[in-house]
């Protein structure tokens, strides 16, 4: 269950466009979530054109202000800063913007506390994405294990395992072969006790990128 975004700007541009950053199918990073989740009257705060920008061109958006997403711009302090602060602290920077994308399994903005369920989902958004993870230009794949139950009940991700393969540094591995790699690791927005564990994986991720930039 979802509450849909009432902005019919915010929801035009996911029809157009469900995903963030670069197109899956053409991204080294591939990064999947739960839902895009909004302000419910965020299309009334200074940060809105911003988003908007970056939701029609998330490249652009990141090259032209320094930074991935509007929710770090100095005129935002609101919910989702946490989330993108942290994902930022693994050192992805503006000219790794064509590198980089992000694509949840629900394929609409949400507002609200989302509880999804298979019955959400649309399927040729998950055909796309199932499509990206395996056939895309993604060499590394990241899968926070809520995520994955969710992809697990569906039915089209039949090569989802149920508990991962095997560690590499701190990211367990879901799935690997001589071209991907896709690993299972921390929502960017947990803290507390699960924060070494986060920073850990952060530099594992850091470390994949400074291999990618070095072919």
């Amino acid at each position: 269950m979802y509450s849909l975004h009432p902005s019919s700007a915010l929801v035009e541009l996911f029809r157009s466009a469900p995903f963030q950053g670069v197109t899956p199918e053409d991204a080294s990073f591939l990064f999947v979530g739960l839902d895009a989740n909004y302000h419910p009257q965020i299309d009334t705060l200074p940060v809105f054109e911003k988003v908007l920008a970056y939701h029609s061109n998330g490249v652009k958006f990141w090259r032209q202000n320094k930074v991935h997403h509007p929710f770090l711009l100095p005129d935002y302090s609101g919910d989702g800063r946490f989330y993108h602060r942290s994902f930022a602290e693994i050192g992805f920077l503006p000219e790794h913007a064509e590198l980089v994308s992000f694509m949840e399994l629900l394929h609409v903005p949400t507002v609200g506390r989302s509880q999804l369920n298979a019955d959400d989902l649309l399927f040729s958004h998950l055909e796309r994405l199932n499509a990206a993870i395996l056939g895309g230009s993604a060499r590394h794949i990241f899968i926070p294990a809520g995520v994955a139950r969710l992809m697990r009940s569906v039915g089209i991700f039949g090569w989802l395992p149920a508990r991962p393969v095997k560690r590499l540094g701190a990211l367990s591995v879901l799935r690997q072969d001589e071209d991907r790699t896709v690993y299972s690791h921390l929502h960017f927005s947990v803290y507390g006790k699960f924060q070494e564990q986060k920073v850990a994986e952060a530099k594992e991720i850091r470390r994949l990128l400074s291999q990618v930039i070095s072919v």
